[in-house]
């Protein structure tokens, strides 16, 4: 099965556009995904972003739950009011909109990080300092 693995740094255009990774692309097209879900990641300064499929999950999840309780109402908060559709243009660019930049603080590059079912758009420089925290949290937790 193919996943979104790695990572990789683009420039965005003067247009306001940064192209996908290629191995991106490549699991897109594998999967079939045409349209976009784009979702404000809940915990990182990151767009999460994968097919119809990620926003499923999701409602999964809120419909597991009363749709009245305030658990329900928070999750379609963030899974409804914090997502968008979007598409990939003919080149395989995203454009990088004022929902992107003012939740991540992106402005002139975007890393792209795989996360197996879906990948992310960070501003570099935080993806480097939340993974170099991750790495380290796991290294102080490691038995002596």
């Amino acid at each position: 099965m193919s996943r979104f693995l790695s990572n990789a740094t683009n420039r965005i255009d003067a247009k306001g556009r940064v192209s996908v990774p290629a191995s991106f692309r490549s699991v897109l097209s594998e999967r079939g995904i045409q349209e976009l879900y784009c979702l404000q990641d809940f915990v990182y300064p990151a767009i999460s972003v994968g097919g119809p499929d990620l926003l499923d999950r999701y409602e999964r999840q809120i419909a597991s739950v009363d749709p009245f309780s305030p658990d329900a109402n928070r999750m379609s908060l963030l899974v409804h009011g914090g997502g968008v559709f979007m598409r990939l243009d003919a080149e395989g660019r995203l454009m990088v909109t004022d929902f992107i930049r003012d939740f991540t603080g992106i402005s002139s590059e975007v890393t792209f990080v795989g996360r197996s079912d879906h990948f992310q758009l960070w501003q570099p420089q935080a993806f480097h300092a939340a993974q170099a925290a991750a790495r380290e949290g796991r290294l102080s937790s490691r038995p002596v």
